[in-house]
């Protein structure tokens, strides 16, 4: 019988892989297709405990005064409400398409850990760090030396953040240590993950950081927040509960997309909705 068992699990998880394209290999060669029909290539940025991985345009522009940088979402962490991913490499990489669809100026495309990463690039991963401790500290502190790298290779002066979804929630968490960071911008963001969970009733991120625990060194931050009107995944209420605990007078701005959810059609018409913020 358990073998019996078995087989059909393996039977079972096998089709779930068809149809959810699993294959970390699949994935990554997807992202890099994306990158390379808009003249972009994928580099590798060690960074502390992790190497992350990002794409960049293969003609760098020099001395950039502003670099918008875009930061993955949490990519594939379940299979099921109750298996985590063996590799969070995104199905859909709409922070990757976002950033191929910048309006103007420079801009990158940072990963999460372990996104994209093989062989040795794997060092220092571990399912927490797509589940419990997506936020954590060291996750931050890697995107954040990652992000050292690009403003470098640009020699920018300044950083627009442009956060998907659980890469809102990193983007704000780093915008809190700089000083370098003209406007923090989200796209279906994942902005208090407390909220999150309560709302999903799922299990509490008890090893990451909460950004609205950072307010007061946000409060100075020039935000812009897009909320998807019919998100069924974030939706406003993650927004809403982030921007009320700053001061009246600091509330960030937040603007309800009525006909978008939490993935269409941000890439699409990524071009018009952020072109009057860009320079």
């Amino acid at each position: 019988m358990a073998r019996g068992c078995s087989l059909l699990l393996l039977v079972l998880l096998s089709a779930l892989a068809g149809c959810l394209n699993l294959s970390p290999e699949l994935r990554r060669d997807n992202a890099d297709q994306l990158a390379s029909a808009s003249g972009w290539q994928k580099v590798r940025l060690s960074a502390g405990r992790f190497v992350l991985a990002g794409y960049l345009p293969k003609n760098i522009p020099g001395h950039s005064t502003t670099l918008t940088v875009y930061i993955e979402g949490d990519g594939l962490a379940w299979i099921t409400p109750s298996l985590a991913s063996t590799d969070p490499t995104p199905q859909h990489p709409i922070g990757l398409m976002l950033a191929l669809h910048h309006p103007k100026g420079a801009a990158a495309y940072l990963a999460r850990p372990c996104q994209y990463a093989e062989g040795e690039d794997r060092r220092g991963c571990s399912v927490e760090y797509w589940t419990d401790k997506r936020f954590a500290p060291e996750v931050v502190e890697a995107s954040d030396r990652a992000i050292d790298q690009f403003k470098e290779k640009f020699q920018a002066q300044r950083l627009v953040l442009v956060g998907y979804s659980g890469g809102g929630a990193v983007a704000a968490l780093i915008a809190a240590r700089r000083h370098d960071v003209a406007l923090l911008v989200t796209v279906a963001g994942n902005l208090d993950h407390q909220k999150w969970t309560a709302q999903h009733h799922a299990t509490p991120l008890t090893g990451s950081l909460n950004p609205p625990d950072a307010w007061e060194q946000l409060q100075d931050v020039p935000q812009l927040h897009f909320v998807g009107g019919r998100d069924q995944v974030v939706g406003r209420g993650v927004a809403e509960s982030f921007a009320n605990r700053f001061p009246a007078n600091k509330r960030p701005e937040t603007q309800v997309i009525q006909d978008f959810d939490h993935t269409c059609c941000w890439a699409d018409q990524w071009q018009v909705l952020f072109a009057p913020y860009t320079h």
